[in-house]
């Protein structure tokens, strides 16, 4: 018994924990996208001079944020409120649809490595898009 507390102590030392409530842990994600999104916006918009180890950093970054949003642990029935519309339940299915395309293109922007600024903002518009349908239907004032 004694040397299954300290595997179970360091073990769970290295586990993730979410909090107990969904609501709070989606504005997190969505707070640490806003950040990701910070750094790339200004860089497709030409305010913020290209760099091409900034942007696939960045990218990498928002794609690890991508994969965290796992729609059934953050949107159970139930808990409805915070930044989320009703749609993101009464319309699960497009809701679903919506972060699947929202993740290809994360991926597919990151596939792209780009190099300059033309094909950075050529794989961004996909992100940026997706972003402004998601906020349009599924997110609240």
């Amino acid at each position: 018994m004694r040397s299954i507390l300290p595997a179970t102590a360091a073990i769970m030392l290295f586990v993730p924990f979410a909090s107990a409530d969904p609501i709070e842990d989606r504005e997190a994600i969505m707070k640490e996208r806003s950040q990701i999104l910070r750094t790339l916006g200004p860089i497709a918009q030409g305010r913020t001079p290209f760099d091409a180890d900034t942007v696939l950093a960045a990218l990498e970054e928002l794609n690890a944020n991508a994969q965290a949003h796992d729609i059934e642990a953050l949107y159970p029935e139930g808990s409805e409120g915070g930044d989320a519309t009703a749609a993101v339940w009464s319309d699960r299915e497009g809701f679903i649809e919506l972060d699947a395309e929202y993740r290809a293109a994360v991926q597919a922007a990151v596939a792209a490595a780009p190099e300059d600024q033309q094909v950075f903002r050529a794989s961004f518009q996909p992100i940026g898009a997706s972003c402004g349908t998601c906020h349009e239907t599924y997110r609240a004032d």
